[in-house]
């Protein structure tokens, strides 16, 4: 014989309900927790006993699943409440200019403008973040100049390496260049000798032409 559908109504007897409460309870965060494991959804559940007793679970946290929850349904609502949507922008904007206002009003305080008004206590805080500051800045210098100066060492411990191998090949150049020239001196003397001896023959045919040339000739008997 099957069992007997139940009526979904509530319970009189106050202890009855309470055990049944209990049981439904932790049958429902049990399948709460179930549903984010194996469906890798997020999920929420608040629970207010009739004693206004709080029991709570979340997948992540509480807070971020109210905050989807709120997000999503106020996209809702501007998708079909054109009303809405113009009242949400003109919130966001009024928002954004709060903050402008608040920035431009800061930065000028950290410029040493508007300062009246102002008690020894904020001077002292806006005092410390300026220090704060320029101890960021002076970091950063130090860094960005430390870094230009291992670059320029690097540069020029590559350039001094460059010089010397341009000096060992410049010498090595000058050697090769006086090897040549005492060559070319060596040759030039031994062809120098060779040459002499015809120049000197010539010079002697020459002579004996011009001898032979001025001798007078003699009368016919």
């Amino acid at each position: 014989m099957g069992r007997g559908k139940i009526v979904i109504r509530r319970i009189d007897d106050s202890t009855s309900r309470q055990v049944t409460f209990s049981k439904r309870r932790k049958g429902l965060i049990k399948k709460a927790k179930e549903l984010a494991i194996l469906c890798d959804a997020e999920v929420g559940l608040i629970i207010f006993s009739n004693t206004d007793k709080l029991y709570d679970f979340a997948s992540s946290s509480m807070k971020s699943a109210i905050e989807r929850f709120n997000k999503t349904k106020m996209e809702q609502q501007q998708l079909f409440n054109p009303a809405s949507e113009v009242k949400y922008w003109q919130r966001e904007a009024t928002a954004l200019r709060q903050e402008l206002h608040s920035l431009q009003e800061n930065h000028r305080q950290l410029t040493g403008e508007q300062l009246s008004g102002l008690s020894v206590k904020e001077l002292h805080n806006i005092e410390s973040q300026l220090e704060m500051s320029l101890r960021g800045i002076r970091l950063k210098k130090e860094q960005i100049l430390t870094n230009e100066i291992k670059e320029l060492t690097r540069k020029r411990n590559v350039i001094h390496h460059e010089n010397l191998e341009l000096s060992r090949k410049v010498q090595m150049i000058h050697q090769e260049n006086v090897k040549l020239h005492k060559k070319a001196c060596a040759a030039s003397s031994t062809g120098g000798l060779g040459l002499r001896e015809p120049e000197d023959a010539d010079d002697e045919s020459h002579a004996q032409v011009r001898l032979q040339l001025s001798q007078p000739e003699q009368a016919p008997l």
